[in-house]
């Protein structure tokens, strides 16, 4: 594995990979490395002749009361993972690398698509997320990108830029990987304490029991969530955010859920922030 931390060796380790004839495979992160991440480098290692992996916390997606400060790293041990995982190059810039002139003065924005769901309740969040994936997008000029189907808004905006901005990049997204007792792998969930994981496997509690109405025939959508959101009341730690289903392409409410429909969930577990989704009658997403 190559490992790079600027832009210059990062662009020439690309340029080494294009003149072998490599089709180049990305999968960006925020590091502290999980299976979740591992299982995109694999999604991508199936598209690809060369997988690259970035690993940068973004401070553009932070607000000001958020855990940028106390967000989880460890370079080394994501280092150790993504050699391990088969992965050929990891970028892993600064901050200064990044934006050396300062905070970004020309930013991606998708008004409508980034004001729901967890933008209503993060402003600013997916301006920072897009600006950062468009640099990214142009640094490593990947022929696919892979991005985690947990992160269901960000997965359908980054399609959306590369749909309306010309990227030449197939964008995919890989199941959720899940714990054993079904917990949505997080980087975050190192927050939580005992008692507060026990309350935060309510969110993929409240999804499957959502799912199982809409399997015993039940479409009202109004239905589906009021079951959600009773699942998630017995948490005594758990604040409610959202519960939406939404379509796929617009994240437009729907009143009548259809097969692959998203049953989409944020909620504060503790002081953690934690998200979750399921694609309604869809036995491939797990």
């Amino acid at each position: 594995m190559i490992r790079v931390a600027t832009r210059e060796a990062l662009r020439a380790s690309v340029a080494e990979a294009r003149r072998k004839g490599h089709r180049i495979g990305f999968v960006p992160t925020m590091g502290y490395l999980h299976e979740g991440h591992l299982s995109l480098i694999d999604e991508a290692r199936t598209r690809a002749d060369t997988v690259v992996i970035s690993v940068f916390v973004n401070p553009l997606q932070f607000g000001p009361q958020e855990d940028l400060a106390r967000y989880p790293r460890d370079l080394e041990r994501d280092a150790q993972l993504v050699a391990a995982r088969g992965g050929d190059i990891l970028f892993a810039p600064s901050v200064e690398e990044m934006y050396p002139h300062g905070n970004a003065a020309v930013v991606v924005t998708a008004p409508g698509l980034a004001d729901r769901l967890c933008g209503a309740f993060r402003p600013g969040h997916f301006q920072g997320v897009l600006t950062v994936v468009a640099k990214l997008f142009h640094l490593v000029t990947p022929d696919i990108a892979v991005f985690g189907r947990k992160d269901f808004q960000q997965y359908v905006l980054i399609r959306r830029m590369a749909a309306d901005l010309d990227f030449p990049v197939e964008v995919v997204a890989a199941p959720i990987v899940r714990d054993v007792d079904g917990l949505a792998l997080s980087s975050r969930n190192v927050y939580l304490s005992a008692a507060e994981r026990e309350d935060a496997l309510l969110l993929s509690r409240s999804l499957r029991a959502a799912d199982a109405e809409f399997r015993a025939g039940f479409t009202e959508a109004a239905r589906l969530i009021a079951k959600a959101r009773a699942t998630l009341a017995a948490g005594r730690t758990v604040s409610l955010q959202y519960v939406e289903l939404v379509d796929t392409s617009s994240l437009d409410a729907v009143s009548q859920a259809r097969a692959g429909d998203v049953l989409a969930v944020a909620a504060i577990v503790g002081s953690t922030r934690l998200i979750d989704n399921i694609a309604l009658h869809d036995d491939a997403q797990e």
